[in-house]
């Protein structure tokens, strides 16, 4: 007999040496943590992150070392009617006065009036860091809710980014809070109704938990070497859960699906190593590749973010085929211990005939009997469902699509309703040699000039335009604002003008002069013009690596191949789907958001490479099936309506568990992740459902032998002889004339 495959050896050392096994997991998985947590965090710099054109403005105003405190407005109108000017100011001054007396004030401004009368702004600079301005600014809000009750016929409100950072802060805490509860509970529901009993259910929870906690410790320590984002955590605890999930399901299952055969507990560990195991093996090797392509695009979130995943799929894995085998040896039949029981009467493996599921092989029917019709008809839906697709246009969410239901947001609406200069701003920032300061400032003023007779604009501020210059006067800095919503068309096209037109004319004669045009518009332009940029790339990568790894793990090019448009093909509809929900209307009221008319920059890059790695999970672990029946000698239509019905339990419980924990993101505030939470949970869906129950045995079964056509060099030298019994003979009603 040859040596058997790493995975077996694993699992037979770990079975055998179970409180080994289970004590190194538990130190790998402590050192990891505490390591992490002694080593620090080192996040990313605006250098790090710096994209395209808004990138460099925002380069060039970092070396210009400007103190920029955090600041704040107290915003005074009326609450109907026009605003008594005399009460407004008496207003401001109270507010003033007390809020001299609160730590954390710097100074405050002098009220300002707005141009139509409808407003007066009294400015706040606070002290200290400004990026923990909005952890300190409670006690300001608390002092201004004072002036408020002081001057109850008015309307006294707070207002600017630590605020409103506050505000979002709360808001989204309240809502991960909440996702959280709900996550935990939602996915020991669904695997108790899988396994019918509550240590098989605890099982998959139990190794998810320790891979993330493992991942996060270990991504600490990544960090010094790739710069972490603040959403490395919560994308390392999403793909942890799903993975981690995933993987011992599918083992578990196997395990006690032989365990039912009469397998000994050893020999049933070792069978799942052989089988599942190895499925996991190449499943995390796809999610590995998927995440990796990530590098590619260049950008320290989406470096942060593939290492991060590419980490805890690491560990999952090697908890999968170490710990997992371990607690399944020590277990023994206390695995399916207690027994819920109904549920288990449901959901207890079975042998021979009563083994014969009914339900799937009706779903099959059409595939097996008729695959050509039933492949065009459905691969001819998924495509109409991606069509939308191709109208996909890519924005950055802006102040307007926060949600309204906090004070911060609504008085924000009021104060650029009042003060357009305080809304939407571009940021023109010019290095030159400090010679030039004098040309540059004037340049600006005529700059400032030229927009303020411009409808695209915001009007000039009284006092002239407020030009910023650097203590070496190499740097300098003007705000230019314009009075429009920041993801909308006038935005945009103030943006272009600026580039295109005013800013070259105005600053392009000055000698040794560098500049450029930055701003939360400019972040949104340049960031989707990167994004459709490398996304090709990435994909590219991610397609041929993933094609590779699937022809060298079945032997064939035909499953590598099918491989990849069935993933495609899902992800194109995953897409489709999101552009139908999100940049139209009609679901605004079901889900709870207002349409941006577009699809948050970030998300289709990340959305390819998370779908392509997972949906290979359901993938290899169906077509593995498959392939063991067909060593078995099984015809090929035969072992396809055997290789989805054995394997059919395990992927919809593993996708039911992924769609529910999905779709609570669905339910978060921001539109971010109500569009993460649909993309993900929609695709998932149709992968599990449509692509592996209707087009897969379609393209398999219309296919036949060809499925398994590889190059000589590919092939298989030797057949090895079966390691688990040949399965009850298919329903009649599945075998049609071959």
């Amino acid at each position: 007999m040859g040596r058997r495959p790493v995975t077996v050896r694993l699992a037979r050392w770990s079975a055998e040496h179970p409180w080994r096994a289970i004590a190194l997991w538990v130190v790998f998985v402590a050192v990891c943590f505490v390591g992490g947590s002694a080593a620090g965090l080192n996040e990313a710099t605006d250098e790090d992150q710096a994209i395209g054109e808004f990138g460099q403005a925002q380069l060039i105003v970092d070396s210009g070392g400007f103190d920029r405190p955090a600041t704040e407005n107290v915003l005074i109108t009326a609450r109907s009617g026009s605003l008594d000017q005399t009460a407004a100011k008496a207003a401001a001054q109270d507010a003033a006065d007390r809020l001299r007396q609160v730590d954390g004030v710097a100074s405050i401004g002098t009220p300002m009036p707005s141009r139509d009368g409808s407003a007066l702004l009294l400015p706040i600079t606070m002290s200290g860091d400004p990026g923990t301005a909005g952890d300190r600014v409670q006690p300001l809000r608390d002092t201004t809710a004072k002036v408020q009750d002081a001057h109850p016929q008015l309307r006294v409100e707070q207002v600017g980014g630590p605020s409103i950072d506050k505000a979002l802060d709360d808001t989204l805490g309240k809502d991960f809070k909440r996702a959280e509860l709900l996550s935990l509970p939602v996915t020991l529901a669904i695997l108790i109704i899988a396994f019918g009993a509550l240590i098989a259910a605890g099982v998959p929870v139990l190794l998810a938990l320790s891979s993330v906690a493992a991942a996060m410790g270990l991504s600490t320590l990544a960090s010094h070497l790739v710069p972490a984002t603040d959403t490395t955590a919560s994308v390392i605890l999403l793909i942890g859960m799903a993975v981690g999930v995933d993987y011992s399901l599918f083992y578990v299952r196997r395990e006690r699906e032989e365990r039912a055969k009469g397998r000994s507990g050893l020999d049933a560990v070792e069978i799942a190593a052989e089988t599942s195991g190895h499925a996991v093996v190449v499943s995390g090797t796809a999610v590995i590749i998927s995440m990796g392509g990530l590098l590619l695009a260049q950008d320290a979130i989406f470096s942060s973010l593939a290492v991060g995943s590419i980490l805890v799929v690491a560990v999952a894995v090697i908890g999968s085929l170490t710990v997992l085998p371990a607690l399944l040896a020590k277990l023994g039949r206390w695995v399916d211990r207690p027994r819920v029981p109904l549920l288990w009467r449901l959901t207890a493996p079975r042998t021979g005939q009563s083994a014969r599921p009914r339900f799937w092989p009706a779903v099959l029917k059409p595939a097996l009997r008729a695959p050509v019709a039933t492949l065009l008809i459905s691969v001819a839906l998924l495509l109409a469902l991606a069509a939308p697709a191709l109208g996909m246009k890519l924005k950055f969410p802006g102040p307007e699509d926060v949600p309204r239901t906090t004070a911060a947001m609504q008085a924000y609406d009021r104060l650029t309703a009042a003060f357009p200069s305080n809304g939407t701003s571009h940021t023109v920032a010019v290095r030159a040699p400090a010679e030039q300061a004098d040309r540059v400032r004037a340049a600006l003023t005529d700059l400032a000039n030229r927009t303020a007779t411009d409808p695209l604009f915001a009007p000039a501020e009284a006092d002239g335009p407020e030009i910023q210059v650097s203590a070496d006067r190499r740097v300098s800095v003007l705000e230019v604002a314009t009075p429009h919503a920041s993801r909308s068309d006038e935005a945009s096209r103030s943006l272009h003008e600026l580039r295109e037109d005013l800013v070259p004319a105005t600053l392009g004669g000055i000698p040794g002069v560098e500049y450029a045009v930055g701003g939360g518009v400019a972040a949104s332009e340049d960031y989707a013009a990167h994004i459709w940029a490398k996304l090709p790339i990435v994909a590219a990568f991610v397609l041929a690596l993933t094609f590779l790894v699937m022809a060298w793990t079945f032997r064939s090019v035909v499953v590598a191949l099918t491989s990849i448009l069935l993933n495609l093909l899902s992800a194109g509809a995953a897409y489709g789907l999101l552009v139908l929900v999100f940049q139209s209307t009609w679901a605004e009221g079901l889900l709870g958001f207002t349409s941006m008319d577009a699809i948050v920059t970030w998300l289709p890059l990340f959305l390819f490479v998370v779908l392509f790695g997972l949906s290979m999970d359901y993938h290899v672990f169906v077509v593995s099936r498959i392939r063991e029946a067909v060593d078995r000698g099984m015809p090929n239509r035969e072992a396809v309506a055997h290789g989805i019905t054995s394997s059919a339990g395990v992927v919809t419980s593993a996708a039911v568990v992924m769609v529910a924990v999905f779709s609570i993101f669905a339910t978060l505030s921001m539109i971010d992740f109500k569009q993460l939470g649909i993309g993900l949970a929609a695709a998932i869906l149709l992968d599990a459902t449509i692509i592996r129950a209707v087009v897969l045995p379609s393209v398999m079964t219309l296919l036949g032998d060809a499925n398994w056509w590889a190059p000589r060099f590919m092939r298989r030298r030797t057949v090895a002889a079966p390691v688990v019994e040949p399965p009850p003979a298919p329903a009649p009603e599945l075998v049609g004339a071959r």
